[in-house]
Parts: C-alpha cells; sequence; structure tokens
C-alpha cells in the first residue's frame, strides 16, 4: 500500500485543518490505518487510528475532542479533521497501515507503508 498524506498548511491557533490520506491503486477501506506526528526534536507519536469498518475510533488524549478520523470509502480516503489547533500540534502528519487490529492506537511499530508526512505549523 502506498500512502499519501496532504493537506497541511500554516495556520493560525484556534483554526483548523483537515488531512487526508489516500492510497492510488488500494482500497483503504480493507485496512486499519493510524494517523501519526513527530514534531521537532520529539518521538513519533500516534494520535488516532481507525477499524477496518470506520466504526471504532481511539485518539490519543492529547487530541481526544478535538481530531476526528474518518474513512470515506467513495473517495477512498481517511480524512483527520482538526479543530482548535495548537501551536503543540506543529508537527508533520502521517498516515500508516497497521498490520492487524487492537483497541488502542499501539505504537508504531505495529504500522507499515507510511509515506511521506504533510507539515502542519500552527501560529500563535
Amino acid at each position: 500500500v502506498q500512502l499519501q498524506a496532504s493537506g497541511g498548511g500554516l495556520v493560525q491557533a484556534g483554526g483548523s485543518l483537515r488531512l487526508s490520506c489516500t492510497a492510488p491503486g488500494d482500497r483503504l477501506e480493507n485496512y486499519v490505518i493510524g494517523w501519526f506526528r513527530q514534531a521537532p526534536g520529539k518521538e513519533r507519536e500516534g494520535i488516532a487510528v481507525i477499524s477496518v469498518s470506520g466504526a471504532v475510533t481511539y485518539y490519543a488524549d492529547s487530541v481526544q475532542g478535538r481530531f476526528t478520523i474518518s474513512k470515506d470509502n467513495v473517495e477512498n480516503t481517511v480524512y483527520l479533521q482538526m479543530n482548535s489547533l495548537k501551536p503543540d500540534d506543529t508537527a508533520i502528519y502521517y498516515c500508516a497501515v497497521r498490520n492487524l487490529w487492537q483497541p488502542n492506537i499501539g505504537s508504531s511499530t505495529e504500522y507499515y507503508d507510511w509515506g511521506r508526512g504533510t507539515l502542519v505549523t500552527v501560529s500563535s
């Protein structure tokens, strides 16, 4: 699966962005997909995961209530809607495929096919 994350940019604190994760030539509806982010000098952090069906999601405490992960099988895209953005949300954001479903986000070692990330910068 060749994943591509897009939709990043520069936004003011309190603003919103929607990131997209696509897989040309494959169907994301067949996979568990997670979103991770990595800020400068920090480890990669898992922030959201969505089940194969799209019915079950989990979020990191740092984004709970502000971010929403969703699947659109018609568009073959997994979205990450990010609201009430904070400067601490500044990072490169990645989507990846998880090798199997667990009722949590898990660590980055459980994911593969990371693809290129997209940079989100939140100004204060």
